[in-house]
């Protein structure tokens, strides 16, 4: 697993063999993360990793500068992996976090200018994810990005923005509408 760019540009993490986790392929995360420069300036943004499998998603958010990220993970490897890639790169600006996404979220009390999920394609509370982030867990103004499979389609959510698809990789942008 390879940082795209920023600060930490070109580093590698070794992922184990033993991962379950299927991590966002190099192709779709450099597009994905173009397109969010003309959302968010990174430099600004709390950021939220939902489902943090490999932590690749929030090693390139810290990479560009964000000031806080906090990654979420249950699988204890997962999480184990995180925090040794937390630990390599001792950036105080990272916090991992082991738990249920699906609790955490509810509970959570820090608002987030992106929120970034890449849960398991089969999650039973996938369609409801969007909802769950916007209520409790977004920013005004902020910006959810839910990476999903091809049978999911967000497009007449309220606050849907658009949809993007790298090969088999896609992804939904979500932004709170304004009077929610």
């Amino acid at each position: 697993m390879r940082i795209i760019t920023g600060k930490y540009k070109g580093r590698h993490f070794e992922v184990p063999r033993t991962f379950k986790a299927r991590p966002t392929t190099d192709f779709a995360k450099e597009n994905i993360f173009n397109v969010l420069r003309g959302y968010v300036d990174f430099e600004e943004c709390r950021a939220l990793d939902l489902f943090g499998g490999t932590g690749s998603l929030s090693l390139e958010l810290l990479s560009r500068g964000c000031p806080r990220v906090v990654t979420v993970e249950m699988d204890r490897q997962h999480f184990q992996f995180i925090q040794r890639c937390a630990h390599t790169l001792q950036d105080a600006a990272w916090l991992p976090l082991c738990g249920d996404v699906m609790k955490f979220v509810p509970r959570c009390h820090e608002q987030f200018n992106l929120v970034m999920a890449d849960p398991p394609y089969a999650l039973p509370q996938l369609g409801t994810l969007p909802d769950m982030v916007l209520a409790n867990c977004l920013a005004p103004d902020g910006l959810m990005v839910l990476e999903h499979g091809k049978d999911y389609d967000f497009s007449q959510h309220p606050c849907f923005v658009e949809h993007r698809q790298y090969g088999s990789v896609n992804f939904s942008l979500f932004r709170l509408s304004d009077g929610q």
